[in-house]
This record gives C-alpha cells, sequence and structure tokens, in this order.
C-alpha cells in the first residue's frame, strides 16, 4: 500500500531560498573586504610614510563615478517598483538607465587606470597603490557581475514578467540588494578611505 504524500502548508514569511542565499552570499563578500580593509589599515599604520590619495588618485574622476553609482542605485528601486506595479516599460526604462550608468562607472574607472599606467605607476610600485589596484579592480569585478545579471533581467529574463510577475518582481529585487550592496561599498569604504584619507 502507497502512503500518500501530504504537502504541508506554510505560511509566506517573504523570506526565501533567493532571499538568504544573497544574504549568504553578501556576508562571504563583508568577510572578503573586510580582510581587504583590515590588511589596508595594518598596512598604513605600519608604514614609515603613506602617501595621501588625494595626491595621487584622480579625486574629481571619482566623485564624478560616486554620483553615477548613487544615480544608478536610485535607477534600480524605480526599475523594481517597475515590476511591482505591473509595469514593464518603466522597469525597463529604469533598468537601461542603471545599466548605462554600471557601464559609465567602468569606463571611467578604465580611463583612471590608463592615466595610472601612463605615468608609470602600477601595483608594483608601492603598497599603497597594491592594495588601490587590488580593491578597486575587485570591486569593478562585482560591477561587471551585476551588469550581467541585469542584463539579463532587462532582456530574455523579462519574459518572466508575463508568465509569473510577482517571481520577476523577487528576482529584480534580489538582484537589487546586490547591486545596492556593491554601490555602497564604492560609497561608504572604497571612495573615502582610499581617495580623500
Amino acid at each position: 500500500m502507497e502512503i500518500p504524500y501530504i504537502v504541508e502548508e506554510r505560511p509566506d514569511t517573504g523570506f526565501n531560498n533567493a532571499t538568504l542565499g544573497i544574504w549568504l552570499f553578501l556576508s562571504s563578500e563583508v568577510m572578503l573586504f573586510g580582510a581587504l580593509f583590515s590588511s589596508y589599515i595594518l598596512l598604513r599604520a605600519g608604514a614609515a610614510h603613506w602617501p595621501s590619495g588625494a595626491s595621487i588618485l584622480n579625486i574629481p574622476l571619482a566623485t564624478l563615478n560616486t554620483f553615477i553609482l548613487v544615480f544608478s542605485s536610485i535607477a534600480m528601486v524605480f526599475a523594481w517598483a517597475g515590476t511591482k506595479q505591473g509595469n514593464l516599460p518603466q522597469f525597463k526604462k529604469w533598468m537601461a538607465v542603471c545599466l548605462l550608468c554600471g557601464l559609465g562607472f567602468l569606463v571611467i574607472k578604465t580611463f583612471e587606470y590608463k592615466m595610472k599606467f601612463a605615468h608609470h605607476m602600477f601595483p608594483s610600485t608601492s603598497t599603497f597603490l597594491a592594495l588601490y589596484f587590488t580593491m578597486t579592480g575587485l570591486h569593478a569585478l562585482h560591477i561587471i557581475g551585476g551588469l550581467i545579471v541585469n542584463s539579463y533581467l532587462w532582456g530574455p529574463g523579462s519574459k518572466m514578467f508575463q508568465e509569473d510577475q510577482r517571481h520577476f518582481s523577487h528576482r529584480v529585487e534580489i538582484a537589487g540588494i546586490y547591486w545596492h550592496f556593491v554601490d555602497l561599498l564604492w560609497i561608504i569604504f572604497l571612495f573615502p578611505v582610499l581617495y580623500l584619507l
């Protein structure tokens, strides 16, 4: 005799596998960048001489990149709001703005790197530059990862909007949590620590 399978009904807490997964992933990212910032603090504290970021790095370009990331986060919120309101064109428009901001950030960062290389400033030049290139390069890789996911949601992934709007909205929300984390990493830590201190 076969025992019938009983499905247990559970209340929707709003906290599912994807939400848990993104927060666990971001916890590991906090540990990764926390280790880099700890290394920065220890190396700076132990150095006889430490250059000011303003004397080496381009603060106007970094400030422009900061504003670009702030605007990209705002665009991401409007894109997510479009999915919640059932407005696909609004989602598409604001996600395109977010993508353009991310690309703009990378273009400016590439230009900044090229200027450093043109002045013979490489990671091997000094401890400060080694940390600068490592931390900003790793951040740029995270931006690229976010752009890949957001591009998919904007393009082929948006087909899910017609099939399951609630599920699609949640996917955009998860991508938004990641995007805000990457933006905050630059705005609160990388920009002030590397460029302004």
